[in-house]
């Protein structure tokens, strides 16, 4: 989700960062059965089994015309052209319930022009797990409506069946979002504060209702329209984020952004964008859940954290992302 995020924001600023005089062409790949929109339809076996050189004609042909190629996703086929490549983080290598990795994927960030990672942590790991030596961290940006967003109205809360306050994790339910942790802290936060509910959403996914279902005062409300989102983050009287490896951290900033405390783990990228805005705890679920309880409460230094932290989001924003992908692409483009 986060990936998707990324790269709508930026192609959507490609242009006018890139600068006059340069034309920016968008190409969307979708499989021959796939019903979403696309500018091409490929076999899925070119994008995930063919031989390099059959891969590399059918970029040759994708990408006809252009002079520098930024893949934001490494199932694309390769250009002959220059190229720069995403890449969020490694947990495909690291992770066995993640989608495994494209096997040409660490020979083709090696040979690319550029790769570009979403924070420092992320592309030192990238960089030191793939040998890569040409890795520039560009931040995402988090969209402007959730510094601007009101709690949800009484009628969208009911819509989703949220009463009363609530703790919030946004996102998915692979190993490495550490659920586990969260459910072990949740059974004492609701001990604690029977006043609290948990308010899980995300993609249905069935570790995260083995973990939850059987535990008090928890709501699990699937894929919120993209509208109330920002106003159920702002409602939020804590954003839970206990991943044990984020290659940035979205759900993070979005809580910082729209003022509700934000509690993270400190693990990989995530106190690189919290800093000191948030409260960060380490992975297990009874350090989770006293972060939780913390956030919470009534003290004085939450609501003064959570200050700094719609204010440290501020500096976050896709249009300084967008500048500086346009100086790689540049820099690329000149071969310096």
């Amino acid at each position: 989700m986060g990936q998707q995020v990324y790269e709508e924001e930026i192609v959507a600023r490609a242009a006018q960062a890139a600068g006059e005089g340069t034309v920016v062409r968008r190409e969307i790949a979708r499989s021959l059965r796939s019903e979403l929109d696309g500018t091409v339809r490929l076999p899925n076996w070119i994008t995930n089994r063919a031989p390099s050189g059959v891969r590399s004609a059918v970029g040759a042909m994708l990408y006809r015309g252009a002079e520098v190629v930024h893949r934001m996703g490494l199932g694309m086929p390769p250009a002959r052209v220059p190229e720069v490549i995403t890449i969020h983080d490694t947990v495909a290598w690291r992770f066995d319930d993640e989608s495994p990795p494209e096997r040409f994927a660490a020979h083709e960030l090696r040979r690319a022009a550029a790769v570009i990672a979403p924070s420092q942590y992320a592309a030192d790991d990238a960089a030191e797990f793939l040998g890569l030596e040409h890795v520039h961290a560009i931040y995402n940006g988090v969209d402007p409506v959730f510094l601007d967003a009101e709690p949800l109205s009484p009628e969208s809360r009911a819509g989703l069946a949220i009463t009363g306050p609530y703790v919030l994790h946004a996102g998915g339910a692979s190993r490495r979002k550490n659920l586990e942790a969260l459910a072990e802290a949740w059974e004492v936060v609701s001990a604690a504060r029977p006043d609290l509910t948990l308010v899980l959403s995300g993609p249905p996914h069935p570790r995260r209702t083995a973990l939850f279902a059987r535990l008090p005062r928890t709501r699990l409300v699937g894929r919120v329209p993209a509208a109330l989102v920002p106003g159920l983050f702002a409602g939020a009287t804590t954003v839970v984020v206990p991943s044990l490896y984020e290659g940035f951290g979205l759900p993070a900033l979005e809580g910082m952004a729209a003022g509700a405390p934000v509690v993270a783990a400190r693990t990989s990228a995530l106190p690189e964008v919290v800093g000191d805005a948030g409260v960060l705890v380490e992975p297990t679920g009874a350090a989770v859940a006293e972060g939780i309880l913390f956030a919470a409460s009534d003290d004085s230094a939450v609501s003064a954290m959570a200050a700094r932290g719609r204010e440290r989001a501020r500096e976050f924003t896709w249009e300084r992302s967008a500048r500086e992908h346009a100086a790689v692409w540049r820099r690329v483009f000149s071969g310096s």
